[in-house]
């Protein structure tokens, strides 16, 4: 009984290229009280590795938190799966705007404490008590009220590309950061603002709208079904877009292009740019923003030093890489000191006092 992956990334690319099917690429979440998530885990990888399902899952005792891809022939025997599951029966499937048929090479399913890293203790208040949630109609007309204070609940690298106008981004690199940072900001602000929150799919705001409820947020609001699931609705029922930039995704792609906007810049000479990288050098990885140009001069690396070792014969690579383990830039996500272009964000200060 096969209950891992045997083979590699490029292994299954290969695959994918001679099966020359399209692939659809969808995210979902469910909150429910799972009593055995390894047992889960284990009837999902069977039944999803029939279906050529790759992707990263994590089940927790809480509930699942997916992101994957399908071939599109396929699809109607995923979701009758997914209906055979009680808590997962008519859940609501976010369907990317843009598909990769690369954007997984591999189906992970983990188990997990959490489905997001929150750092939250969940004894200490009711997770259930979450905030409205709305629509994209109702949406844009809240974050039009002089009397919202529009918080985006991603990280900085995501939201440095793209985000709703006039949204608050904090300048953290993770959403347990953020929480802390948003209540102390807007403590006097509890019962005369509507907090109306948003991120990707929406299953940070699940969490966080609960956790603002119980700190004394009167008026708290989410985005239902986060960025993915708005684009969709503006575009089905002709709404404008109060979005600008990219929306920052979580696989090979990196990025769903949402308006024609580009907000950021290239992080090591300041142009125009808003596309995601790795350094190449293995030894690194770091993640940052790298125009066409500096591509070029720069081979793909983030600094002369990483080129120069990316340059290297991949043997002396591996020699000097041995006992090092990975640098610490790869999980700042944009944030280095030889980066001298990377974008400071908008506070909560800035909105209130504008």
């Amino acid at each position: 009984m096969q209950l891992y992956n045997n083979l590699s990334a490029k292994e299954r690319a290969e695959l994918i290229e001679q099966a020359g099917k399209d692939r659809l690429t969808i995210s979902f979440y469910a909150y429910a009280k799972i009593g055995n998530p390894e047992t889960l885990r284990n009837h999902l990888f069977l039944a999803w590795n029939d279906l050529d399902v790759l992707g990263r899952i994590y089940v927790a005792h809480e509930g699942i938190n997916a992101q994957l891809s399908i071939p599109a022939d396929h699809f109607s025997a995923f979701k009758s799966h997914l209906d055979s599951i009680s808590f997962l029966e008519n859940v609501r499937l976010n369907i990317a705007i843009e598909h990769d048929n690369f954007a997984f090479l591999k189906l992970k399913i983990k188990v997990r404490d959490k489905i997001v890293a929150d750092g939250l203790n969940d004894a200490t208040f009711d997770v259930t008590d979450i905030g409205v949630h709305v629509n994209a109609e109702r949406f844009n007309e809240l974050i039009e009220d002089e009397n919202t204070v529009l918080v985006d609940m991603r990280n900085h690298y995501e939201s440095e590309i793209g985000h709703f106008k006039n949204a608050v981004t904090p300048d953290v690199d993770t959403f347990r950061e953020s929480l802390d940072i948003i209540e102390e900001d807007l403590k006097d602000h509890k019962e005369d603002k509507n907090l109306v929150m948003y991120c990707t799919g929406g299953i940070r705001c699940e969490k966080a709208s609960a956790y603002y409820k119980h700190k004394g947020f009167k008026n708290v609001f989410q985005l239902d079904g986060g960025i993915i699931n708005y684009v969709r609705q503006i575009n089905e029922k002709g709404l404008e877009n109060k979005f600008i930039g990219k929306n920052f995704v979580f696989d090979q792609r990196r990025s769903e292009r949402i308006s024609e906007d580009v907000i950021a810049h290239c992080h090591q000479c300041g142009a125009p740019a808003d596309l995601h990288t790795n350094c190449a050098n293995d030894a690194c990885h770091l993640l940052f923003i790298q125009c066409e140009a500096c591509k070029e001069k720069m081979d793909n690396c983030c600094s002369t030093t990483c080129m120069e070792v990316h340059n290297l014969p991949y043997e002396e690579q591996k020699e000097l890489r041995k006992g090092q383990g990975n640098s610490n830039d790869i999980f700042k996500k944009g944030r280095a000191d030889h980066l001298p272009y990377k974008q400071d964000l908008r506070n909560i200060f800035e909105i209130l006092n504008k």
